[in-house]
Parts: structure tokens; sequence; C-alpha cells
């Protein structure tokens, strides 16, 4: 679930997909539906996959089923397309949906570069000579603005740690872009739309395994405020979603959020702890585990510890919150 939420956090549009030969709705299918709908994706696809194993009235029922499923949702009156992804049958009706009917955002090229990282990774082989080491790559995409290779570039919140007194830090990370990807062609300058590789010159061990991910990328100078606690204001869904009921029970019902407990907080590409500290109302303050860049107004996800997974239970826009100030390298 918590990929999910991340990998939305940079989607222009989804596709559900839906296993032809297992009921409808599956727990995870209307867990990832209520997704969809926090991160405001409206252009959504529904697959319908396996009809090359199910007969024509089985998959005949089971479009009914989606039908009313997805009725008073994001996802009504989406089309509803029966595919095979084995035998590929009608992946070339996806692809020409998707080409033709999904409309490309309005991208915004003249503001300060940013781009959101949900990977990074070390791309030097073990044993390579000192001379043939490569920086770190972030990978992601680009909100707006425009990466050129050459470009100054700060990583935020960056090396985060504690003083002596026991106070969160946070060093940004400042590089200089040495490379552009987009699969595998290489590029002079990226705009935003579709996943891009930066090559820059980190130590690669900064961005080994993801270490990289939830961090904001961008234009020296440009980047939003690092923020160790926020005032949100939270909606809670009614019933929990993701979790199997015997027979035609319902699902038990969302608890309100008390004071102490600890939620997994998803904003923009960051999955991380917060133990909630106050709460009053719709109004709730939580304090993170870890620092996040981001900005006051940014849509975030709450999942609650549920029977050893962590279960989706609402949605909340940060109001305010306490900012920290980034260490600067001449500020020693």
């Amino acid at each position: 679930m918590a990929t999910m939420l991340n990998g939305a956090a940079v989607m222009d549009a989804a596709l559900l997909l839906i296993a032809g030969n297992e009921s409808c709705p599956q727990p995870q299918t209307s867990e990832h539906l209520a997704a969809v709908e926090i991160m405001q994706l409206n252009h959504l696809l529904i697959l319908q996959n396996k009809i090359d194993i199910i007969k024509e009235s089985q998959a005949r029922e089971q479009y009914e089923h989606i039908r009313s499923f997805v009725q008073g949702t994001v996802a009504d009156g989406a089309p509803i397309i029966p595919i095979s992804a084995q035998l590929k049958y009608n992946v070339d009706v996806v692809c020409e949906y998707i080409c033709k009917k999904v409309p490309v955002p309005l991208r915004d090229f003249s503001s300060a570069a940013r781009l959101i990282v949900i990977r990074s990774f070390d791309v030097n082989k073990p044993g390579s000579e000192v001379e043939n080491l490569k920086g770190g790559v972030a990978g992601g995409s680009i909100l707006r603005g425009i990466l050129r290779i050459g470009q100054e570039i700060e990583v935020r919140p960056g090396i985060v740690s504690k003083s002596t007194d026991g106070k969160v830090q946070c060093r940004p990370i400042f590089s200089r872009i040495v490379s552009l990807f987009a699969e595998q062609n290489q590029l002079q300058y990226a705009v935003p739309g579709g996943l891009i590789g930066v090559g820059t010159k980190i130590d690669p061990t900064l961005c080994r395994g993801d270490r990289l991910v939830g961090h904001i990328l961008g234009a020296v100078g440009t980047l939003p405020d690092i923020f160790t606690e926020i005032e949100i204001a939270y909606f809670l869904l009614r019933r929990l979603l993701g979790v199997r009921t015997e027979g035609g029970k319902k699902a038990a019902k969302v608890q309100k959020l008390s004071r102490g407990e600890v939620l997994m907080v998803n904003i923009g590409s960051l999955s991380t702890g917060g133990r909630v500290i106050a709460v009053k109302g719709d109004a709730a303050k939580i304090a993170l585990t870890d620092p996040i860049c981001t900005e006051v107004n940014e849509k975030i996800a709450l999942s609650r510890r549920i029977e050893k997974h962590w279960r989706l239970i609402g949605w909340g826009t940060i109001r305010r919150g306490t900012t920290i100030k980034p260490t600067l390298p001449n500020s020693n």
C-alpha cells in the first residue's frame, strides 16, 4: 500500500487491474481505489485481466460487478477493457487509449526545477577502480521546471542527524547534474512528465538502496521548508478497506485518532511514522519520525497498523507545522 501511495504522487493517470478469475472487489482493490481518489487522480482505465482462462458468461457477469463496484467513485464511467496480459490480447487497445484519450496535463516549464525522488541507487559495481566511480543516481518525476546537465542542484532534507542536545539537524546535499536519462535515452535537459534518472556527483553511499526516496531535488535555494511536525485538517474513512470479512459482514468502522498513537504518514513519495500529539475536531498535530521537505496545503494519506498490516484510514491536508532551518556547509 505504501508503495502504491508513494508512486501515486507522480502519476497523471492510473490503470485499475482486476483479475477476471476472482470475485470483485478484492479487499486491496477497494483500498487502492480509495488511494487513487485521495491522490486526486481523475483519469482511470479499468483492465479486466485473465479473460483467456474464463468463459464469456463469467467475464460478462464480472463486468457488471465491476460497474456496480465503481459506481459513485472517481472510476464511475471509466472504460473497462478486457485483456490478457499473458497472451497480449487488447494490450494495443490499452496503449491506444492512453495515447489518445488521457490528456497531457499542463506543464510548468518556467518555474524553478523540482523533482520528487521515488528511487535512488548506486550504479557502481563491486570492485570498481576509484577513478571509474560514478556519483549516485536519483530517479523520479519532475513536477515543474527544467533540469539541465551541468546545473547546480540541492537535495532536501538531505543528511539527517541529531545534535549533542538531541535536536534534529538536516544538512541539504549540494551537487551538480552530470547526466540525464529517460529509459535508455541520454538527455541534455529534462522536462516534466515521465520518469527521469538524474546522475549526480553525490557520494553513491548516500543514494544506495533508495536512501533518497522522499527527498526533493531542485534548483539551489528554491526548495520548500523542512517540517518535523505538521498540523493537518483530516478526514477518516467510515469503514476499513483492504480487510477480508466473512460472509456478508461489513468491515469494521475506522476508530477516531487518539493522542499518542503511531500512524504511517505518506507525504509525496515518502512513507514515515508519525505520532499523534494532539487531536481536536477534524484537526490533528503529528510529530514525524523523519523530517520532510514539503509545503502547506500538500495532501497526505494516513494509515494505521491493523492485524500486522498498514491499512489506509483517511487523508489530510497540511495547514501549518514546525520547521527547522537546514544546516548549510559554511555555517559551521
